[in-house]
């Protein structure tokens, strides 16, 4: 049984950083692509940034500057090192893994930033 369980997050002042982790488990074969999503109250959910096991990036444009992705294919960890965090950055971050065609949600995250 597949399971993906991330921690960190937090709550940290305007300009602060914080990093993600998100560990996925329980698969016979490799993980695929894995990254982070966000989502704020009363707003949709959307790609902060993904990384696929090649080491290939995709991430929001407002955070390219800022956010970092990284993973680790033989423990099946992902990262997101976020620094000069904002205000509109606060939400819940959900890790996700690709195994074959399916994708696996963790629970989710709590990242509030304050002004």
């Amino acid at each position: 049984q597949v399971q993906v369980v991330e921690s960190g997050g937090g709550l940290v002042q305007a300009g602060g950083s914080l990093r993600l982790s998100c560990a996925a488990s329980g698969s016979s074969v490799s993980f695929g692509v894995m990254g982070w999503y966000r989502q704020a109250p009363g707003k949709q959910r959307e790609l902060v940034a993904s990384i696929s096991r090649d080491g290939s990036t995709n991430q929001l444009d407002s955070v390219k500057d800022r956010f970092t992705i990284s993973r680790d294919n033989a423990k099946n960890t992902v990262s997101l090192q976020m620094s000069s965090l904002k205000p509109e950055d606060t939400a819940i971050y959900y890790c996700y893994a690709y195994e074959m065609a399916y994708v696996y949600w963790g629970q989710g995250t709590q990242v509030t930033v304050s002004s």
